[in-house]
C-alpha cells in the first residue's frame, strides 16, 4: 500500500509503521517555499524495511540548452553547476568542485564512507526515456559510478527522524573505475565490476577503456525498459528492466533479496509506478572529473 503526502519546508509529518505511528522531520526541499511529495510504501520483500520516496521539486529542462543534435546540455562547464545539487541534500557539497571546465569530485580516500562535505550527485530532474551521453576520468585507482532511473529513498532513524539511504540502492550503476589499479576490478564475476559493466551484475564486452587521467566517452541508452552501456564509442553492453530475467540477474548478485532486502526491492521496480528517475554521479572517496554531460529525450 502506497499513501501520498504533500509538504512544505520543515514540515513534520506522521506515517504509520505497523500498529504505531511515528513523527517524522523532513527536510527544507530543493526550493525554498515549494512542495516535496513523500510517498509511504509498505514492502513487498521479506525483512525490507518501510522506507518513503521523496520527490524533491525539479527543475524545467527547457532552460538548458538544447545543441545541434537535439541533446539538452545538463553540464558544459558552468561554475554554478546549475541544476545538480546533492543526493538527499538542498544544495551541492564543497567537495565537488568546478575545475578547469569539468564537475571534479575531489577525493577524500575514505571509499564508501562518505563525509559530511561529499556524498553524491544528482541533477535535479527525473528521466524516463533517453541517452546520456558525458565524459571521465579518474586518478590512479580511482571509483565512481553514473547512476540512472534513481529515486531518493529514505528510511527512519533510531531517533525517528528520516535517513536517506545510498543512491545505489535504487539505482542502476554504470561502473567508472581504474581497471588496472583499482582492486574492484578483480572482484565480482567475468569482470561485472570493471568499467562501463551494469555495476555486479553484466560486464561490459569489449572492455575497451583508456586508463587513468585519460578521458572515456559514457553512453547509457534508456528506452522503455532496454537499457544498453556505451564506452568509447562502442556498445558493450545491453539489458531489459522490469522483466523476470532482471529479477534472476538481481537475486544473483549483491542485490538480492536474501542479502540486502531493500536494494532488490528497490532495483526490482527501479524508476518506480512511472518508470522514471534521476541521473547523478557518485562520490566513492577518489578523485574524479566528468565534463560534457548531455541528454536526449526519446518519446
Amino acid at each position: 500500500m502506497k499513501r501520498i503526502i504533500f509538504c512544505a519546508a520543515a514540515l513534520a509529518l506522521i506515517t504509520a509503521c505497523g500498529n504505531r505511528q511515528q513523527e517524522l522531520v523532513i527536510g527544507d526541499p530543493v526550493y525554498t517555499g515549494e512542495q516535496s511529495i513523500i510517498e509511504v510504501n509498505e514492502p513487498s520483500t521479506p525483512n525490507c524495511p518501510p522506507y518513503v520516496v521523496v520527490s524533491n521539486p525539479e527543475v524545467d529542462l527547457s532552460a538548458f540548452p538544447v545543441d545541434e543534435e537535439g541533446y539538452h546540455v545538463l553540464f558544459n562547464g558552468n561554475e554554478k553547476m546549475q541544476g545538480w545539487r546533492g543526493y538527499g541534500k538542498e544544495g551541492i557539497p564543497p567537495r565537488w568542485i568546478v575545475e578547469d571546465g569539468c564537475i571534479k569530485f575531489c577525493g577524500t580516500g575514505l571509499g564508501e564512507g562518505q563525509t559530511a562535505e561529499g556524498g553524491d550527485l544528482i541533477f535535479a530532474h527525473q528521466f524516463q526515456n533517453f541517452i546520456l551521453e558525458l565524459e571521465w576520468k579518474v586518478a590512479k585507482g580511482g571509483n565512481s559510478g553514473i547512476f540512472y532511473l534513481a529515486k531518493e529513498i529514505a528510511v527512519k532513524a533510531e531517533d525517528g527522524s528520516l535517513r536517506y539511504e545510498p543512491i545505489y540502492l535504487s539505482s542502476p550503476e554504470y561502473q567508472v573505475l581504474d581497471n588496472a589499479n583499482h582492486p574492484d576490478a578483480f572482484l565480482g564475476v567475468d569482470g561485472n565490476r570493471q568499467s562501463a559493466s551494469l555495476y555486479d551484475m553484466i560486464p561490459a564486452k569489449p572492455q575497451n577503456q583508456k586508463p587513468f587521467d585519460e578521458w572515456n566517452k559514457a553512453k547509457i541508452m534508456v528506452y522503455k525498459g532496454t537499457v544498453v552501456h556505451g564506452q568509447n564509442d562502442a556498445n558493450v553492453l545491453e539489458y531489459h528492466l522490469w522483466t523476470p530475467k532482471w529479477t534472476d540477474m538481481l537475486q544473483n548478485s549483491k542485490f538480492s533479496a536474501e542479502a540486502w532486502p531493500i536494494g532488490f526491492e528497490l532495483l526490482n521496480n527501479c524508476g518506480g509506478a512511472e518508470h522514471k528517475g534521476y541521473i547523478g554521479i557518485q562520490d566513492h572517496g577518489d578523485d574524479v572529473w566528468y565534463r560534457n554531460i548531455r541528454i536526449k529525450i526519446m518519446e
